[in-house]
């Protein structure tokens, strides 16, 4: 990862944006989508600003001064000179979905875009608010934050009580925080990886690893593939699988044929 994604709220605050012309009135569509407030030099509160100059000359001089000035700079077209860069958007307000290239094709983010766009559900963005709005009733459920966060992740599984694909969804999370659901009990799942090349991955082995509350793992397993894993997931370096499997999904990662090279 080349680059840090986040999600910056821009709601009344102020952006510089210099420059004029197709580029500029692109980003200025951009920002005011965020409901940012557009200046056109630097001001007193402003954390970003967009330069969009076709002279390179000027461009870095704009970029140079503002950076000078503490605000984070994006160059159009020119990532070299780039504090940060614009993803392709897919927007299903609240849910936003980003794809960045790290400046080196805009093209290919919004190819990847085009594609992703046909395959979500346009009431995607509904079910994101159906379940902020319960976040107290699913908190008086499970008082506890790992059985509630296993209880959202079945529910989102495919074919689950609440499909994120399916349309009607939305109109399920009160039946779904109504229902008896049976508390799952601690499993094991064995992934046996064919290589250490985290593209070699299995659909399975990708959606188990993006599921699993702990990770047993031996030393020689490289961080490219625990990377695919949650963030919040606990690694367990070890020898062997575990005798009793920790509350939840566990994970043990198989090394079966390979060397020690991989």
């Amino acid at each position: 990862m080349h680059q840090l994604p986040i999600f910056l709220n821009l709601t009344g605050r102020t952006v510089v944006l210099v420059g004029e012309g197709e580029a500029a009135d692109a980003k200025a569509r951009l920002i005011e989508r965020a409901r940012g407030r557009i200046v056109p030099a630097w001001e007193h509160g402003a954390t970003i600003a967009f330069v969009a100059l076709d002279d390179e000359a000027e461009a870095r001089t704009a970029a140079a001064d503002l950076r000078a000035r503490g605000l984070l700079v994006n160059v159009v077209d020119r990532p070299d000179l780039c504090d940060f860069t614009t993803p392709a958007i897919v927007d299903r307000a609240p849910v936003t979905i980003a794809i960045g290239t790290g400046g080196a094709s805009a093209g290919l983010a919004k190819a990847v875009r085009q594609r992703i766009e046909v395959l979500l559900p346009a009431r995607l963005g509904a079910l994101a608010s159906a379940l902020y709005a319960a976040r107290a009733a699913m908190k008086a459920r499970w008082p506890a934050a790992a059985d509630r966060r296993r209880a959202i992740d079945a529910a989102l599984v495919r074919g689950g009580a609440l499909d994120p694909f399916d349309e009607g969804s939305p109109d399920r999370v009160d039946d779904w925080l109504a229902a008896d659901a049976a508390t799952r009990p601690p499993r094991l799942e064995t992934i046996a990886l064919v290589s250490f090349d985290p593209d070699d991955l299995t659909l399975r082995a990708a959606r188990l690893l993006g599921e699993a509350d702990h990770i047993f793992h031996p030393a020689a397993i490289p961080a490219a593939i625990l990377d695919r894993a949650r963030a919040d997931a606990v690694r367990h370096r070890a020898d062997a699988p575990p005798a009793d499997p920790q509350p939840g999904l566990s994970l043990w990662l198989e090394m079966s044929g390979l060397g020690k090279d991989g």
